[in-house]
């Protein structure tokens, strides 16, 4: 007996950030912290949130590469950056106490999922600085190699 429906896919295909793009992201990341007297961790996943590429300045201790790494795992997961996943936690009550039970979420500023083409293929996680500086050398990364964090 034939079967007239669409057949269900059986395996998918994701793309996601090649481990020689994350190397030059860290990098750029990195570059520009210590431009700018910044002491920082960088961390940048794949579309599952596993680390492709990590390291952290001198001097910097290790909680920090740890924090850097729950951003980027944060922005890759939920498809949105660490500051917008703030925003709507801080909005609900619900969503807020929940968050308390997930412990790889991070909402502080500068994790930002890594866009090519209209898929989320990664993000980059940097911490150690103030949130905006953060943030600012996660966007100078993705800048450097024609990157975006929206959709």
């Amino acid at each position: 007996m034939e079967n007239h429906h669409q057949k269900e896919e059986l395996v998918v295909s994701t793309p996601t950030l090649a481990a020689s793009a994350a190397l030059r992201l860290v990098g750029h990341a990195l570059a520009h912290a210590s431009a700018n007297a910044w002491r920082v961790a960088v961390c940048v996943v794949d579309t599952q949130g596993v680390a492709l590429a990590a390291a952290r300045m001198d001097e910097v201790a290790p909680p920090i590469l740890d924090f850097a790494t729950d951003k980027a795992f944060t922005a890759a997961t939920m498809k949105r950056t660490t500051e917008a996943f703030f925003e709507r936690m801080d909005n609900s009550p619900s969503l807020r106490l929940g968050l308390t039970n997930r412990p790889r979420l991070l909402v502080w500023g500068g994790g930002l999922p890594i866009i090519h083409g209209d898929r989320v293929v990664g993000a980059i996680g940097v911490s150690g600085a103030r949130d905006v500086e953060d943030i600012e050398c996660a966007r100078h990364a993705l800048d450097l190699e024609r990157l975006s964090f929206e959709l």
